[in-house]
């Protein structure tokens, strides 16, 4: 089968443009170094595979608070792939344990609990920062032999063979791998070349996500109380080293409010939060910048192509309401490290057909599951229409009362329910 490239040629020219050798070879490149795109690259290059990751950022730009002031949500299974990427432990004293979860429905007094004590006392999860994940996974990409960072670089074009694939950089670089790995994000580029479609809509939302300070401390409790305008989540995080209480918050709104509330003078944000912040919480104060995402769905028509394939955002996105986003996307990395590991023991090619049809089919279905669920929630729980609204209470008031549906939530947010990757199954809740 001929090289298949997408690079538009002069029309005046009869010869193809010459083209430099690669530079280096790999087993796999990955394309995109954010959170997805490093562990990937830290887990395949743990099984001794050579393995580069193409980042756009310079590293210092990608370890600046400015950078991305999230949190993550961490369940049990994504603390495994972490763990088998060989970072966890850079990350546990600052990954902030969740004990308790509670849910409240506008000005309902009803509240939702669920406690670690229901669950044989394990946490429900942790909430750490984006940045010191990052850091940790710099450190342990350098540590890596067979591991390349190669940043900053942009790709600017692809080229696949029947027995490998290369990626063309816009500096002129290039390299060459058995399979290329697109997490490269929502926005992907890799997905756009491959021509692979998506099923998208926005929620006419934005989070606004920044750090606070709070008088009394949060105990370790996570809080989601739904507005009509979208979910106000509270995340605990660990004291400062001043000894304040922090914890993070994704504030939900759609309307004029959505772009109004970042511009916020100190005072009146504040006053907000404390507003919406649980009274026993105290006053609560702004720490840091602020930072505003839109809110939407996508979800990709197709996860492989040729020597390609795409994990984590770059294949899918939900809405965040559940805090599952990258812990769906390190199932993805797991299952695809998984099967690529799987057949390195017997030196298999990484970008053999069967191996990524295989890894198609076993995500697929858990993917869509969760994002019609969050779709659904999302839906739900922003409709302040009074049939829906007392519907919407009613089920919360039965999740309460009921046992078996109040264990199926705690695991769903534990990250132990689903179509589990091996590496994460046998770990599970």
């Amino acid at each position: 089968m001929a090289p298949r490239h997408r690079k538009k040629q002069n029309p005046r020219s009869s010869k193809p443009p010459r083209r430099a050798p690669p530079e280096h070879n790999f087993d796999v490149i990955v394309i995109g170094g954010g959170l997805a795109g490093l562990t990937t690259t830290c887990l395949l290059a743990n099984t001794g595979l050579q393995v580069a990751c193409i980042d756009r950022e310079p590293p210092p730009a990608t370890l600046q608070d400015v950078f991305d002031g999230r949190t993550t949500a961490i369940s049990w299974g994504s603390r495994k792939v972490l763990e088998a990427a060989g970072i966890w432990h850079l990350i546990d004293d600052e990954a902030c344990p969740i004990r308790q979860i509670d849910i409240l429905d506008g000005d309902s007094p009803l509240l939702l609990t669920f406690h670690s004590d229901e669950v044989g006392g394990r946490t429900f999860g942790w909430i750490a920062e984006n940045l010191a994940i990052r850091k940790a996974l710099y450190q342990r990409v350098a540590e890596l032999k067979t591991a390349q960072h190669i940043a900053p670089a942009t790709v600017r074009n692809f080229i696949v063979g029947e027995a490998q694939a290369a990626c063309e950089l816009t500096d002129g670089r290039s390299f060459s791998a058995r399979l290329i790995i697109g997490a490269d994000g929502r926005q992907s580029f890799t997905r756009e070349w491959m021509g692979i479609g998506t099923r998208a809509w926005s929620y006419h939302q934005r989070a606004l996500v920044c750090n606070v300070e709070h008088e009394n401390p949060h105990d370790n409790i996570a809080v989601e109380h739904f507005y009509p305008g979208g979910p106000f989540a509270t995340l605990p995080l660990f004291d400062s080293p001043q000894g304040h209480h922090r914890s993070s918050v994704v504030w939900t709104e759609h309307g004029p409010l959505k772009d109004s509330a970042l511009h916020w003078d100190q005072d009146s944000f504040d006053a907000g939060m404390t507003a919406r912040f649980p009274a026993r919480y105290g006053r609560v104060r702004q720490i840091g910048k602020r930072y505003s995402y839109p809110l939407g769905l996508i979800h990709a028509h197709s996860y492989i192509g040729p020597r390609m394939a795409l994990v984590a955002d770059a294949a899918h996105g939900i809405h965040p309401i559940a805090g599952q986003g990258l812990n769906l996307g390190f199932r993805d990395i797991a299952e695809l490290c998984d099967l690529i590991a799987e057949g390195a023991q017997q030196g298999a090619d990484p970008g053999r057909p069967e191996m990524l049809a295989a890894y198609q089919r076993r995500r697929r279905l858990d993917n869509i599951g969760m994002a019609g669920a969050t779709d659904s929630l999302t839906r739900l729980f922003s409709n302040d229409f009074t049939p829906v609204r007392l519907a919407r209470r009613a089920g919360l008031r039965a999740v309460a009362e009921f046992p078996p549906a109040k264990r199926f939530f705690m695991k769903q947010a534990m990250g132990a329910a689903g179509l589990l990757p091996s590496l994460i199954k046998d770990h599970a809740a």
